[in-house]
């Protein structure tokens, strides 16, 4: 066997092509043992003549060594290893061609393999015993929950895009409510994607028995988070929220303004006393170095480079200097699903919360010209339908469009901007209601409102009123009764211009990101008490926060395939005659390409979501998906379908997966190698 580079090495040989390696750095594959025999197949990229062991980096998550994450692999991994680094990718127990079957995102059987992953790495002869992890999104979760379990080898994470509270800030929940559009879809995401097979030039001539049996294994998850609809041990276990004060490696929490995660940056430079940094920019759900919108992007690499230096080898570069949280501020901007790069600038905060944050609270009934009456807050089912996507990934749809017709929707609360100011930090929205039935969810979006009367989406929050005392409760309203509801807003970075006007508006549904109560509430808002506090940021002077421009190794070439005939990336629909409508939407997470070790992969997916104006239990969440891996000598091909539905007293899912493989040449048959359904009726609670 060899590396890439030619030289000696006792382990098993890296898929095709890794890319073009920088001078003086090798890869290799290895098998990482566990402690019960199973092995986590794992691709290292070390320098070739070291003085000595070196320090070690680790990603760890399941999407696929071999093929799917190897274009984003072959940008960093490689540039790590030519500045000193061994940079190591594991894939989790069941997944890609690792041993094993997976049981959960985030089990605690994923978290012990972590910390013998861990282990191994400190204990190799050519690692010196300091690790490092980082990651982007699932990479970044368990970075972040490995670093709360504090293995003595781990001394430093850069954690992306990720979160400390799996129950209110993941694709499940939000506010306490169902995640309608990422409960479902990122459920039958995650089936799809476990259903895929290990590589048979990986384990070998027995992978379409490895396969079935993974296939046999592989459930849904969705029923399972809809099982735990109120923030249990379920959900505590792998938050480290639960308990900052157990991590004990160095933070670099990284998140975007475009992303869902960004809260848990500001809560973790709060939070976590080891030595710990923030940096949050104008980026979607993408590690920002890679020039996807939107940017600007920053010298990502060369960040963290400084952050594994001070952490991992004792060198002082700085680090601890640095501001604790560096915050990119947007400029207004007219609405658009896309852009390119953000306008605005960089600030600097010495602490968070920061001293040049002032709240500023408003009553809402000053926002409303004087008007001291109640309102009635009773929105059409298919409000939301202007959202964009939950997590962008710089695609062409995925931001919000002009929120006009949502505004319309809603009830609206408006400020005249007079002198511009910059918000930074979390705005709190104070809502005094009665609800005529006991289950009720509110949405408030803060709105930028231009002269010529379009508004750009800047933040929004969500809250089910029986969490109102907590994400562990479920308190019902009492109807008639007035009850007091603090909905908190996803943090943000944004200017307003003078001559504008800021909008808060309010309303009783939100589809697809809210799945509705079984009942259509009516809620009634007391302006006279309610009130929103706006964190301003007081300081305009330049901070002096500034990055390198990117860095990265060249990446995998590979051949993008893409349909003849392909479907729009987001339509939205509406049959005026029954009042039902239709948002059809591509996830667009890469489509087909051809790798240079000649595999075919095809991806083909695509998400419906369907409500009647006047009726929340039409609401209907499907997900279609065909994944083909396909080389001369062998074939698989998969296709998946997922659906979410509910009544008032439960939701009813039905997924189903068939498979097929060829193994063999072009003439050999194709074989049916598993063909399930499942069928689960999961009891409402809170949600």
């Amino acid at each position: 066997m060899s590396t890439h580079d030619g030289t000696a090495a006792t382990s098993l040989t890296a898929i095709g092509d890794p890319g073009s390696l920088p001078e003086g750095v090798r890869v290799r594959d290895e098998w990482v043992p566990m402690p019960d025999g199973v092995r986590l197949h794992a691709r290292i990229w070390s320098p070739v003549a070291p003085d000595g062991p070196v320090p070690v980096l680790l990603e760890y998550l399941p999407y696929r060594l071999d093929d799917w994450t190897a274009p984003r692999d072959s940008e960093r991994h490689p540039w790590y290893a030519r500045h000193g680094y061994a940079s190591v990718r594991v894939d989790i127990r069941g997944t890609g061609s690792s041993d094993g079957l997976f049981d959960d995102e985030y089990s605690e059987q994923e978290l012990r393999d972590g910390e013998a992953v861990i282990a191994w790495l400190a204990e190799q002869e050519w690692s010196t015993g300091a690790v490092g992890m980082f990651g982007i999104s699932w990479g970044g979760f368990n970075a972040l929950q490995l670093a709360a379990r504090a293995p003595a080898a781990l001394k430093a994470i850069v954690t992306v895009c990720s979160t400390d509270d799996r129950y209110d800030n993941d694709v499940h929940y939000v506010g306490g409510a169902v995640l309608g559009i990422d409960m479902a879809a990122w459920g039958a995401t995650m089936f799809a994607f476990n259903s895929r097979p290990p590589r048979p030039e990986v384990v070998g001539p027995e992978w379409v028995d490895r396969w079935r049996e993974r296939l046999e294994a592989n459930r849904p998850m969705t029923p399972v988070w809809l099982a735990h609809q109120e923030r249990d041990d379920y959900w505590r276990h792998g938050s480290a929220a639960e308990d900052y004060d157990g991590i004990q490696a160095a933070v670099l929490a990284v998140g975007g303004w475009a992303d869902p995660y960004r809260d848990a940056v500001l809560r973790l430079v709060e939070h976590v006393g080891a030595p710990v940094k923030g940096i949050i920019g104008p980026w979607s759900h993408q590690y920002p170095d890679r020039g996807l919108a939107p940017g600007p992007s920053i010298g990502f690499l060369q960040e963290t480079l400084r952050w594994w230096d001070r952490w991992l080898r004792g060198v002082d570069t700085g680090v601890e200097q640095e501001p604790a949280l560096r915050a990119w501020i947007n400029e207004g901007e007219p609405p658009a699903a896309h852009y390119a790069a953000r306008r605005g600038r960089w600030v600097g905060a010495e602490a968070w919360p920061s001293a040049a944050t002032h709240e500023r609270v408003l009553p809402l009934a000053a926002l409303r010209g004087g008007d001291l009456g109640p309102v009635v807050v009773r929105s059409p089912q298919h409000t939301g339908v202007d959202a964009g996507r939950f997590f962008p990934f710089g695609n062409a749809t995925d931001l919000p469009t002009d929120q006009r017709a949502e505004d319309g929707r809603s009830v609206c609360f408006d400020l005249p901007v007079g002198k511009a100011f910059d918000l930074l930090g979390t705005v709190l929205v104070g809502l005094s209601v009665t609800s005529d039935q006991p289950r009720a969810t509110l949405t408030v979006r803060l709105c930028d409102v231009a002269p010529d009367g379009s508004s750009t989406l800047v933040t929004r929050g969500v809250l089910n009123a029986a969490k109102r005392q907590g994400m562990h409760r479920d308190d019902a309203l009492v109807p008639g009764t007035p009850a007091d509801l603090p909905v908190r807003l996803v943090s943000t970075g944004h200017r307003f211009a003078e001559g504008h006007r800021l909008r808060i508006a309010v309303s009783s549904s939100y589809w697809p990101w809210v799945w509705p109560h079984g009942t259509e509430a009516t809620v009634t808002v007391d302006p006279t008490a309610s009130s929103v506090t706006l964190p301003a940021w007081t300081r305009t002077a330049d901070d002096g926060v500034s990055f390198a421009e990117p860095e990265r190794s060249e990446p995998l070439v590979i051949e993008r395939v893409t349909p003849a005939d392909p479907l729009p990336q987001r339509t939205v629909t509406h049959d005026v005659e029954t009042g039902e409508w239709t948002l059809d939407v591509d996830p667009g997470y890469g489509g087909g390409r051809v790798y240079p070790d000649g595999l075919v992969f095809t991806e083909d997916a695509r998400e419906t979501y369907r409500i009647r104006s006047d009726d929340p239990t039409s609401a209907r969440a499907t997900s279609r998906w065909a994944i083909g891996l396909a080389k001369p000598e062998w074939s698989a091909r998969l296709e998946t379908t997922s659906e979410v539905t509910a009544d008032a007293r439960a939701f009813h899912l039905v997924n189903t997966v068939r498979a097929w493989a060829r193994d063999g040449g072009p003439d050999a048959h194709e074989v049916l190698v598993a063909e399930q359904t499942f069928v689960d009726d999961v009891p409402r609670t809170s949600a």
